[in-house]
């Protein structure tokens, strides 16, 4: 157990110059994202991944819960099972609290995010939006149940592991260091994207909650990247890329848990070189995530996906959202239309379609039904949807098919 601030230390990993130049290229790479597509089209991109982010979130954690089940939450449909229910209802509060951490960040800058009292707060709003059966702890090897306190800091030893974080009359000491070491306005450059790396780490290895540490610390690390800002961020999921390496991401955690192993191992408690491969292992998957997303963004090769996606809709090879009919093949050019400019007015879309007007009219509100495209009223501009049902042929391998489905369209080109 530890008790005193030196035991964290280092807070930063040293003479490591490689991961500067590692973070400057997610930096770089990131930032190119946000020119691959109309900032409209980005924006309703960012919704999706909201949904994804709360998916792999909740994998890290053992839980499954499908992104076409949480967006039947989202629209107050859930399960009639309890049990998915439950998770339906946990997807939907990390989807929630993701929304307003955003908010509050745009609003007030001067948050020290590496903060107390912001990280109960993300903890708070998490925990008080759960069924009251997430709020029970149950010890393994003694069976003692602890109630799990939404914003407050935990009241009892915990290991994690072979981990022993610190007690918990030390909490308030520890985390007092933390929100003054990984203070983002403290540090400068690609150097901020190492920190929120080895912040990640850091606040897992305190463990100042009874229950919900791993939840909170991806949410910090997503608002660290928002604070910095590393631009493009949003548009790509670390939780995606944590979730596909999970058994590395708990490695790489447990080696920098790993106390100082010699003289050459720098110069604090822990170890440095464990630090080190977290911080890389991190940023390794920023990088991952950053060019998969960034592919996928290309504009001509995603209208040739879209376009894809209505001709296969067009000839039943891929089936229809529940209600829905068919898809036309015109579809594809007036999807095409609204991707390449961002917003569109109706009439324009109409004429990109090449159709008579009445059974345009009624293509185009086929395509506003289904989200494939999204207007704030009946008659105005419509820009680019990413609706569920489509969003796994839209952006191959983003999350798991439906069981019996292709992962992707490129498996239609020979029908199975």
């Amino acid at each position: 157990m530890h008790n005193t601030i030196s035991e964290m230390t280092p807070l930063l990993p040293g003479k490591a110059d490689d991961l500067q130049d590692l973070a400057l290229e997610v930096i770089q790479r990131s930032a190119a994202i946000g020119t691959r597509q109309h900032p409209v089209t980005l924006q309703n991109l960012r919704e999706l991944l909201r949904i994804i982010n709360s998916y792999y979130s909740n994998l890290i954690e053992g839980h499954n819960t499908h992104p076409y089940d949480i967006v039947r939450a989202m629209q107050a449909e859930y399960d009639t099972e309890p049990a998915k229910r439950n998770l339906q209802r946990e997807s939907v509060a990390h989807i929630t609290v993701q929304r307003l951490m955003e908010k509050r960040l745009r609003e007030d800058s001067t948050i020290n995010i590496a903060g107390q009292g912001f990280l109960c707060s993300l903890h708070k709003e998490f925990f008080r939006l759960l069924p009251k059966e997430f709020l029970v702890m149950i010890n393994p090897k003694t069976g003692r149940e602890s109630r799990v306190i939404p914003g407050e800091l935990r009241k009892e030893l915990v290991k994690v592991g072979q981990h022993e974080p610190p007690g918990h009359d030390s909490l308030a000491v520890f985390m007092e260091r933390f929100a003054t070491g990984y203070d983002s306005e403290k540090h400068h450059g690609a150097s901020k994207l190492v920190a929120a790396a080895a912040a990640h780490h850091r606040l897992m290895w305190i463990h100042p909650f009874l229950d919900g540490n791993g939840r909170v610390a991806r949410l910090f690390t997503e608002a660290y990247l928002q604070k910095i800002p590393v631009h493009g961020f949003g548009l790509w999921s670390i939780s995606r890329g944590l979730a596909r390496k999970n058994a590395d991401y708990k490695s790489a955690l447990t080696w920098a848990d790993a106390p100082r192993r010699n003289d050459l191992d720098g110069r604090g408690n822990l170890s440095n070189a464990g630090l080190t491969q977290f911080c890389r292992f991190f940023l390794e998957v920023c990088l991952d995530q950053v060019d998969y997303m960034g592919n996928l963004l290309r504009l001509e090769e995603l209208v040739e996906r879209v376009k894809k996606y209505v001709q296969f809709r067009s000839n039943g090879m891929i089936p229809n959202p529940p209600g829905a009919d068919n898809l036309r093949n015109e579809a594809g050019k007036m999807l095409q239309e609204v991707l390449l400019r961002g917003e569109v007015p109706r009439g324009e879309v109409l004429d990109s379609s090449g159709l008579k007007e009445r059974t345009g009219r009624n293509l185009l509100a086929q395509l506003v039904s289904e989200g494939l495209l999204v207007s704030d009223t009946p008659k105005g501009e419509v820009r680019i949807g990413f609706p569920i049902h489509a969003a796994a042929w839209f952006f191959p391998e983003l999350y798991p098919a439906l069981p019996n489905l292709p992962q992707s369209i490129d498996q239609l080109d020979h029908p199975w």
